[in-house]
């Protein structure tokens, strides 16, 4: 009986079948499928030579989808670590609300992106229209009466970065060129997931040079965005990011 290694459009004699096999059991990858052909005596060994996937990092680099419709801010990569990445971005102009109280970050994100929509619909005292970006992203600080305040804020559009409609109960809030600790996750934000995923971007940094120069510049608890880039009504393939900027 004839053996055949076939890989993809290639096939290869029985010399090779047992190289390419051996190589697989060395390098612990996939399992090899052995198929008989009706048609002949001959027997296609179709051998999987790719290493089994190693774990899924949190952290791919993953292009949000919004980004190709709606203008995002832009940055450099400077690493892509396991379980995080660090950009460094470009200065850009974002226009911010007040701190909200609200019981929740979903409910002061809501409120928020509300207000600054309407900010975008000529509803500022130049009455500038203004399109959409990505992302709407909200902080939380801790408050006096209540547990936390939030402030939500939308990137403006490089167009209107050099001078931004004003608006009275809303400031415009200046990024300069600035370091960043990114972490990103699927799914729909809830308070419990960003302080889950805002805890994991930590610990995936210990011992990194990076998490030295966090803590110089922002403790050893520093404050987090959260990044949304999604529309509300978008169900599936959902990329939001936890963001703690920092010195360098």
């Amino acid at each position: 009986m004839l053996f055949k290694y076939r890989n993809y459009s290639k096939t290869y004699t029985h010399k090779r079948i047992w190289l390419h096999y051996r190589d697989c059991v060395v390098n612990n990858c996939n399992a090899v499928k052995l198929v008989r052909k009706s048609s002949s005596q001959s027997l296609v060994v179709a051998v999987s030579c790719a290493k089994a996937p190693a774990p899924w990092n949190p952290s791919m680099g993953i292009r949000p989808g919004t980004c190709d419709h709606y203008e995002c801010p832009t940055y450099n990569l400077a690493e892509a670590g396991y379980g995080y990445e660090i950009r460094v971005y470009d200065s850009a102009v974002w226009m911010s609300t007040a701190p909200i109280p609200a019981p929740s970050m979903t409910q002061a994100t809501k409120t928020g992106f509300q207000r600054l929509f309407s900010y975008i619909q000529e509803d500022n005292k130049s009455k500038t229209k203004m399109n959409m970006t990505a992302p709407v992203i909200t902080q939380a600080t801790p408050g006096k009466s209540v547990l936390y305040m939030y402030t939500v804020s939308f990137y403006l559009p490089k167009k209107n970065q050099q001078n931004p409609p004003l608006a009275d109960d809303l400031h415009v809030q200046p990024w300069k060129p600035t370091h960043v600790a990114v972490r990103q996750f699927g799914g729909y934000v809830t308070d419990d997931a960003a302080k889950k995923e805002a805890a994991a971007l930590m610990a995936s940094l210990k011992g990194t040079e990076w998490s030295v120069s966090i803590e110089k510049s922002k403790g050893k608890s520093p404050d987090y965005l959260v990044a949304d880039y999604n529309p509300p009504f978008q169900t599936t393939d959902r990329v939001n990011e936890i963001l703690v900027p920092f010195n360098m």
